[in-house]
């Protein structure tokens, strides 16, 4: 029996040996279907990049190439490194300012959300390359909803520059009214995201088995079914956002001026004021 058990392991060892090299030959090949690339794109278009570019339109060079050069030209023109803490907080500072124009609110949202998609990548544990989201629907309604045109552009944003960053997506406790706005969201997600989506309701015992199957109890706040007893503080929050940021100038090359700026918010000269 010990026999097959180790010439099972070894033929696993072997197979796994196999895909691996074919990663790196699919990667290699986008590296040179892409060029000399420089600056920013270069620090961005790491291997492990390339790799995700290439899962996602299932290991198709041509297609992932396509992929990649539309998610360079967007950072290049959104620029989604140079957001920081103290914008996308003092936006929903004013009420009244905020939701005075629409259009203006809209590109706020999404320009938050490109912020927190930046800074989880940057504090990313090194070789991991996905991440759990477990977004709260407490107090959510369709007057304080996000428009579903606004839902379709951070999707294609998510999936098109942001691909194989999630793992999972919980939806706690989302209201009974929300299916109806996802009935029609769900027709802009890839089937793959689409997968990755998980309802949750406390009271539903598969709910809450999956969910421990997913965080350590230890440190998951009450609210959610854990045991982690945690208060927010905004100011505490903002100056971590700030120490994050000037991380974020240094890993991508920003001159000193950019730095010293966001280095006297984490010294804490100024803090964002909270978010109405």
């Amino acid at each position: 029996m010990s026999f097959f058990r180790r010439r099972g392991s070894s033929q696993q060892q072997q197979e796994q040996e196999h895909q691996e090299l074919q990663s790196e030959s699919k990667v290699n090949e986008l590296k040179a279907a892409l060029g000399p690339i420089s600056g920013r794109s270069l620090l961005y278009c790491t291997d492990a990049c390339l790799r995700r570019y290439l899962e996602a339109r299932n290991w198709n060079v041509d297609k992932a190439k396509k992929m990649l050069e539309e998610t360079l030209a967007w950072r290049s023109t959104y620029k989604p490194e140079e957001i920081r803490w103290h914008e996308v907080a003092i936006e929903g500072e004013t009420g009244k300012l905020f939701r005075a124009n629409f259009h203006d609110r809209v590109g706020r949202t999404i320009k938050h959300l490109v912020y927190l998609m930046e800074n989880a990548m940057l504090n990313l544990p090194e070789g991991q390359e996905e991440m759990a989201w477990l977004i709260d629907f407490t107090g959510w309604s369709f007057s304080t909803n996000v428009p579903v045109r606004t839902a379709r552009d951070t999707i294609n944003i998510l999936q098109d520059h942001y691909p194989q960053r999630l793992a999972v997506a919980f939806l706690y406790t989302p209201p009974r009214i929300f299916e109806a706005f996802w009935k029609i969201v769900k027709y802009f997600m890839d089937p793959k995201t689409f997968q990755k989506v998980k309802f949750v309701y406390p009271k539903n015992k598969e709910s809450v088995e999956l969910m421990r199957s997913y965080f350590d109890l230890d440190n998951l706040p009450t609210e959610f079914g854990g045991k982690a007893t945690m208060k927010y503080d905004h100011e505490d929050f903002s100056r971590l956002m700030a120490q994050d940021d000037v991380k974020a100038a240094k890993f991508w090359g920003f001159d000193d001026k950019s730095a010293s700026m966001t280095t006297s918010y984490a010294a804490g000269a100024a803090v964002a004021p909270e978010p109405a």
